[in-house]
Formats: structure tokens, C-alpha cells, sequence
């Protein structure tokens, strides 16, 4: 192993041997098969990215899932027999499922190991129970876990573990691959005080410069920090030939509808070529797969594919779904508990809770707030990004609740002044544009937003309830914010919350919160929006 160091960050050079297919006549062809944003999604989900029931999953109408996701790649790896392919990994596997707040990161090693994973990059969610959680994932991975931008050399449980660029050597040719993780994942997960975070171009670029000065010329960035960036990514840094991304669970296609953009996108590089951007969604639903042409000098001369569904017509891995629901036991009863009834189903999208009012933003914002009543709150601000599921029409149970919010977050409360409600509202919206899972899902509170103006003068008609009637806020005043503790203590950018007076992260957990509400609701809830956030055109 060869080591440079660059700037605060070792960049640690790699080498892994693999493939059959030389490159003849100058021209080499690699097939990058890829997956991202995972998110402990190991059972199948259904077309709301929720839990699938046995009964639809038996109907044909769900997709993903692990043991599809082993055959998918399986069967695509044979179809390619005799040619030059990888697998890439562009990060978040942790979180996300009852199957990772059982088990962690051990289920996530045991099943991805199997997959042949050449290169895997570091995900904010990664973080999520800190070092020590990501420490033990290393220590059971066969793979090679990269994040050039992320210094953790003054984490005694991360030092020196965490490279920042693997080297394949496949067909005889030198495929290098570099990697960065979003800079605010100090704000969107758990790293602790000894992890930060360096600027993704010009960590890229250094790690760029050192592959080329060691004589590899096709290099592939495999990021983890959403789309729009990697399209800077692949205009900006020197030496990039394809870039392979995660994070805003984006879905390229030439042929689904609703896909943000083509398979590949196609950016005007600054070496004057075209580099191809790729992402695959996330959950396990897609297979991305794209095939990459280099002349002899390592220019893309074409780039082609499109993600592959991974639907019904996949049969299951068996061996997967015989040790899955080996693992499935012992949550089994927490799963099937039954808490309520929904009357119509209860939006939990990303597409939504991360840009407008959703019904499951409003219901929990409203469990969260009438908990907290009894402490004097009065306003409750939920992030968008702590939804992770919709809940069908019909019985609502625990492993549904337990999906919508499987952080193992806690009830949070303290008290700020109007002015900093506002400014908490700007930073919610900031980010809108890449998805952020800051948005603000709001109780006891209306807002505006305008979306064309800059961030950070986005917010007006800021209304609160004073005595059953909405009120203009008062900046000078105090008030008293209930939120969860991990916004409480300035996650996802909420400052505001962190240098608040009287902070008090008192519990209890936000899905028994959940359950306890629905259950005071005489079991049945019937899901709304009511105006309570208005977009300004």
C-alpha cells in the first residue's frame, strides 16, 4: 500500500486485482454495475419505497429487496461473462429499516460482502451511531470503504482506516477510483468532535492529480453528495472520466418516466471531454448499469446504459430468503403490533416531506407537539428527512412506525426567540433544490417560502397560534420549539436550536410518541394537510 499525504487527509492508494479482458486496439470497455443509498432496505418494498406486505410482494407488486438485489447483480455479471466488470457502491447502507435498528451494521457487512463489492463510498448515514458503529462495520467488510475528503486522523477508532482512492487493475488496464462524502455530515449524522469534513472539489482534484501522476488515466469518482454536485464534479475536476453518485437518491433514466435527467448525464468537462454522471435511486430498486469506452489515452469515447428495475419478474436469491427470515424472528412481533387504523394513506415521500407540506410531516409534527404541550411548547419542527416511509391505507402497525422513524431519536425541547424560529425556518429551506432533509415539517406554526429567492430570504408570513388564532410572530418574544434531539442539538444545520436557552432532551423515543398518539386518537387517523406551509411561486 502506497500512501501520499494530502493537505489534512492521507490518501491512500490501493491496488485490487480482478477481471479477464485486456484492452485490444487501444479502445477498453468497462461495465460499471452500480448501487446507492440502500438504507437497510434488506425485505422488498412496495411502490410508496414502504415495507411490502407478504400478500403484495406474493402479488407481483413490490421490488428490491436484498435477495432480488443478489440475483440482479448475479445475472448481470453472467450476462457480462468474459468482459470487464466492476461494482461500486456509493454509500448509505446503514439506517433505514427494523432490520438495522435490530442489528446494525453487522447485517449490512454480512449481506454486502456477499455481493462482490469493489469499492464502496462512505455515506453521511454511516455515522449514524458514530465512530464506534463504523469502526466495527470496517472490521467485517472485505471491501474497501474510501472518503477522500473525510479526515478522521484524529478518530483513534477510524485513523488511517478510511482511504481516500482504490486502484482496480482489471483487463490489464488501471481503473482508479476516488471518493468524497457531503462537507455537512456533521450536521446530517453523528461523526463526533474528531471527524471533519474537507471541500469536495478540491479534495477530489488533489486525488485526481495523485492517480494521474502515477500513471493512471481513467478515473472514476464515486461520491456520496448528491447529484447536482456530482454534475459539478464532473465540469470542474481534472482527470474525472465518470462519476458515480448517491445521496439524493436521484433517478436517472432514458426511459422512466419522472427519471431528473438521462442515463448517463452527460457533462461538458474541463479536459474537454464529456464525463458521464450516474445515479441509481435508492432502496434497492435499480440496478445501475452503464458500459464506458477509453481510447488508449483514457478519453470516454461513449458511454451507455440505463438502470435496470429490479421488480417481480427478479426471482429471489434463496439462500438470502432463508436467512433473512432467520433474521426477520426476533423483530417478527415488534413488526406486526397493532397501534391504529388509517383511513386513507399517509404520505411520507421524500419528494414531498422535503419541499412541501406532506400528511405524515403534519402527523408527526402534531404527536410531537401535543407530547410536549405539558412543557410549554408551543411550536414543533419536524425534518423532512427523519420520514423515511409513507404508511398505507388500512392497520398501522409498530414495524410501519418503526420505518417511518428509525433514528432511535427522542423528544427534544428549547426555547428560542422569534427572530431564531425565522432564521430555523431559513436554513430548513435553504437546501430544497438538492433535497435536503432539512425542511421544516411544522405544528403550531405557517409559513411561506419562496423558492426563487436566495437562500436565506426565502421566508415570510411566519404565523403562530396564540389561543386557538393565528397571529403574526414576534421576533422579541420566546417560545418554546419541540423537536427531536438530534435537531436539538443542531443537526441538519439547526444552530439556532443548538445555542438555545434551556435545552432539554427529556424522551421519550419519537416512534412510541408516534404510536401513543395515534392510540389517543381512539386508534383511527385520518392523514391531512391543512395550508399550514404555502409555496409562493
Amino acid at each position: 500500500m502506497k500512501h501520499l499525504l494530502l493537505g489534512a487527509s492521507a490518501l491512500a492508494l490501493t491496488v485490487g486485482l480482478t477481471g479477464p479482458v485486456a484492452a485490444q486496439d487501444g479502445e477498453f470497455t468497462l461495465n460499471i454495475l452500480h448501487l446507492n443509498d440502500f438504507h437497510s432496505r434488506f425485505g422488498p418494498i412496495d411502490g410508496s419505497d414502504a415495507n411490502c406486505a407478504p400478500e403484495t410482494d406474493a402479488a407481483g407488486e413490490c421490488f428490491g429487496g436484498i435477495a432480488r438485489v443478489k440475483t440482479a447483480i448475479d445475472d448481470r455479471r453472467a450476462a457480462l461473462e468474459g468482459e470487464n466488470v466492476i461494482l461500486l457502491d456509493a454509500g448509505d447502507w446503514f439506517q433505514g429499516s427494523l432490520f438495522y435498528t435490530q442489528y446494525r451494521s453487522e447485517i449490512v457487512a454480512e449481506f454486502s460482502n456477499e455481493l462482490g463489492i469493489d469499492a464502496m463510498a462512505v455515506g453521511n448515514h454511516e455515522f449514524d451511531d458514530g465512530p464506534e458503529e463504523l469502526a466495527a462495520f470496517l472490521d467485517a467488510i472485505d471491501y474497501p470503504l474510501l472518503s477522500g475528503n473525510t479526515n478522521v486522523e484524529n478518530e483513534p477508532l477510524l485513523a488511517d482506516r478510511i482511504p481516500g482512492t482504490h486502484i482496480l487493475e482489471i483487463g490489464g488496464e488501471q481503473i482508479g477510483i476516488i471518493s468524497a462524502l457531503a462537507e455537512d455530515t456533521d450536521e446530517t449524522s453523528s461523526p463526533g468532535d474528531n471527524v471533519t469534513f474537507e471541500d469536495v472539489i478540491e479534495s477530489l482534484m488533489a486525488q485526481a492529480e495523485a492517480l494521474t501522476a502515477e500513471g493512471v488515466n481513467k478515473i472514476i469518482a464515486l461520491t456520496h453528495v448528491g447529484y447536482n454536485q456530482d454534475m459539478e464534479i464532473a465540469a470542474n475536476v481534472p482527470g474525472v472520466d465518470v462519476v458515480v453518485g448517491g445521496h439524493s437518491h436521484t433517478l436517472l433514466s432514458n426511459t422512466e418516466e419522472g427519471a431528473a435527467g438521462g442515463y448517463p448525464t452527460m457533462i461538458d468537462g474541463v479536459d474537454g471531454n464529456e464525463v458521464p454522471v450516474v445515479t441509481a435511486y435508492s432502496y434497492g430498486k435499480y440496478l445501475g448499469d452503464l458500459a464506458v469506452t477509453f481510447d488508449a489515452e483514457g478519453n470516454v469515447i461513449s458511454a451507455e446504459g440505463d438502470p435496470i428495475l429490479i421488480d417481480a419478474s427478479v426471482t429471489p436469491n434463496e439462500e438470502y430468503v432463508t436467512r433473512l427470515a432467520t433474521l426477520e424472528e426476533p423483530i417478527a412481533d415488534l413488526m406486526a403490533e397493532v397501534i391504529g387504523v388509517a383511513t386513507g394513506p399517509i404520505d411520507g415521500a421524500r419528494e414531498t416531506c422535503r419541499v412541501v407540506e406532506c400528511s405524515m410531516g403534519n402527523l408527526v409534527a402534531d404527536a410531537i407537539l401535543d407530547r410536549a404541550s405539558s412543557q410549554g411548547a408551543t411550536i414543533a419542527i419536524q425534518n423532512g428527512g427523519g420520514l423515511r416511509s409513507s404508511i398505507d391505507e388500512g392497520e398501522i402497525t409498530m414495524g410501519e412506525v418503526l420505518t417511518v422513524l428509525p433514528f432511535s431519536n427522542t423528544l427534544a425541547t428549547v426555547e428560542i426567540s422569534g427572530a431564531d424560529v425565522i432564521d430555523a425556518l431559513e436554513n430548513g429551506v435553504s437546501d430544497i433544490e438538492n433535497g435536503a432533509g432539512r425542511f421544516p415539517q411544522v405544528a403550531g406554526l405557517q409559513y411561506a417560502y419562496t423558492l426563487a429567492n436566495p437562500a436565506g430570504e426565502r421566508i415570510s408570513d411566519v404565523m403562530v397560534d396564540v389561543d386557538g388564532e393565528w397571529a403574526p410572530i414576534d421576533e422579541e418574544a420566546s417560545y418554546i420549539i419541540v423537536t427531536n434531539n438530534y435537531m436539538r442539538g443542531g443537526g441538519d444545520g439547526y444552530g439556532t436550536f443548538a445555542e438555545g436557552d434551556n435545552p432539554y432532551d427529556f424522551g421519550p423515543p419519537l416512534e412510541q410518541v408516534l404510536a401513543d398518539y395515534i392510540a389517543a386518537q381512539g386508534g383511527e387517523y385520518t392523514p391531512y394537510t391543512d395550508g399550514r406551509i404555502t409555496v409562493i411561486e
